[in-house]
């Protein structure tokens, strides 16, 4: 039997690199020149993953966490 490679396990996310790399499973590379505009785009890309059934629960909450950590650290810089 073949397993598709968005049902194989992944590591825990714990960096946006992490992040990027997951998205990239699925051919999506996002860079939009300024790193706020990347993280905004990149929830909005794992929750059309996540809606379509093809990331588990805790994978979600995992890459939303880093996210979300990212994006108050980088608003924390531009400061």
């Amino acid at each position: 039997m073949i397993i598709p490679f968005f049902y194989v396990k992944i590591k825990a996310m714990k960096t946006l690199y992490d992040v990027q790399q997951y998205l990239k499973r699925f051919g999506i590379i996002v860079y939009m020149g300024k790193r706020l505009y990347d993280i905004e785009l990149m929830r909005i890309e794992l929750k059309r993953i996540y809606d379509a059934g093809l990331m588990d629960k805790l994978e979600f909450f995992e890459a939303e966490g880093v996210l979300r950590r990212e994006y108050k650290i980088e608003l924390e810089r531009e400061k």
